[in-house]
């Protein structure tokens, strides 16, 4: 999909938005010390950042080729 590469003022925010409500979780999580929901909504804004880093490199992707049948 070429979306990514197509648009790169659409990534650029969607990668801003990603990371400031990854952190904003990350850190909401942090602060609730002893409760197993902060470990979760820590772990929610890892998965974020985590799809921030993949919207970040999917324009550098190299399409991937068909195998041949011989």
């Amino acid at each position: 999909m070429e979306f990514w590469k197509d648009h790169p003022a659409a990534r650029v925010a969607a990668i801003a938005v990603l990371f400031a409500a990854a952190v904003a979780l990350i850190v909401i999580g942090w602060r609730m010390t002893g409760e197993l929901a902060g470990l979760g909504i820590m772990v929610l804004g890892v998965a974020m950042l985590l799809a921030a880093l993949a919207i970040y490199n999917k324009p550098f992707e190299e399409p991937k080729r068909r195998k041949e049948h011989r």
